[in-house]
């Protein structure tokens, strides 16, 4: 059974750093696609950053790109999602997920130039609260 565990969240002030961790169970990270998304109240869901399984190219929102990197781990099967110079705008749920069936995704779906399938499986997430 695969499963996806968000961690690392929390309340950080603007400016501040936070590092995301997103352990896999029952997958290895290096074969799938890996995404990052997040939600914030009364919005709707966005891409963050994925990292491709094929080649470790990485992709990222213009609204994060120069502040957060995403990265992966072999060794420990996680996927991490490093965010600096934090804003209040970045306060939302991040949630990881992977591409596990392969289904190709629209092309015009977000991160497809890099992460070209469907994210289908999903963690619970964590919470990322920016405030002074």
């Amino acid at each position: 059974q695969v499963r996806l565990v968000e961690s690392g969240g929390g309340l950080v002030q603007p400016g501040g750093s936070l590092r995301l961790s997103c352990a896999a169970s029952g997958l290895i990270v290096d074969y799938y696609d890996i995404g990052w998304f997040r939600q914030a109240p009364g919005k709707e869901r966005e891409g963050v950053s994925c990292i491709s399984s094929s080649d470790g190219r990485t992709y990222y929102a213009d609204s994060v790109k120069g502040r957060f990197t995403i990265s992966r781990d072999n060794a420990n099967n996680t996927v991490y999602l490093q965010m600096n110079s934090l804003k209040p705008e970045d306060t939302a749920v991040y949630y990881c997920a992977t591409a596990l069936n392969g289904e190709p995704a629209p092309p015009t779906d977000w991160g497809t130039p890099v992460c070209p399938y469907v994210m289908d499986s999903w963690g619970k997430g964590t919470l990322v609260t920016v405030s002074s």
